[in-house]
């Protein structure tokens, strides 16, 4: 910590960012976003607190970069993973089905990003300067575009509704998360009482099921 040496050029500084981003997606990984501290990244970095407050203002504000970091990696693989998975001539209610499925389906393997998400508003957009908040939005803002984008494609029928589409759906995949993850006295309770694991929910079966009702409800009001 007392070796400590600021970065002089900009390539430096980006490598020191990357760094602490790094660890803590490795933390994310581990525990979730509630239990990450800066005192924890600022150690598992091998910087002072204080000099992880040179790169991010807050540890809020690591996790908001993190964030769109993981979603833009998520969206880049869609179109081949929505590609893959619906027929551009099959019926619209059929498309509907195969659009939620691989959405739910492809979120399998960006465990952080849900997390993320799940804490996106109630947490994450808090702790920051107002500069920081505006950069993130903007962020969002373009990652919700790629997808209305390719709901658009697979399901024209959405019209200019595919937007309003597809920030719904972030706003459930971080619902729904939340709700798949109980807390451990949930959990106990489900297994001393086992009529109330009715409410313990499969995360990609959830999110496939909301996602499609979303979707086909989108449709009809847009038909109408």
């Amino acid at each position: 910590m007392d070796t400590f040496q600021r970065a002089r050029s900009e390539e430096q500084r980006e490598i020191r960012r990357q760094s602490i981003l790094d660890a803590a997606a490795a933390m994310l990984d581990e525990m979730p976003v509630g239990e990450v501290s800066l005192n924890e990244l600022s150690r598992r970095v091998g910087l002072a607190k204080s000099n992880v407050l040179r790169y991010f203002e807050s540890r809020e504000a690591v996790l908001l970069e993190l964030l769109d970091l993981t979603w833009r990696r998520w969206t880049a693989g869609l179109p081949a993973v929505l590609a893959d998975a619906i027929d551009a001539e099959a019926a619209v209610a059929e498309r509907t089905e195969r659009f939620a499925a691989a959405l739910a389906a492809s979120l399998a393997g960006y465990r952080v990003l849900c997390d993320l998400l799940s804490a996106q508003a109630g947490v994450l957009e808090h702790n920051v300067s107002p500069a920081v908040a505006a950069r993130y939005k903007r962020a969002a803002l373009a990652n919700v575009g790629e997808l209305a984008a390719l709901a658009r494609f697979h399901l024209p029928e959405l019209g200019d509704r595919a937007s309003r589409l597809a920030a719904s759906v972030i706003m459930m995949i971080g619902a729904v998360w939340t709700h798949a993850r109980p807390s451990p006295s949930m959990l106990a309770a489900y297994a001393a009482d086992p009529s109330l694991a009715v409410w313990k929910t499969d995360f990609t079966t959830a999110l496939q099921d909301v996602l499609a009702t979303l979707t086909a409800g989108t449709l009809a009001r847009t038909s109408a």
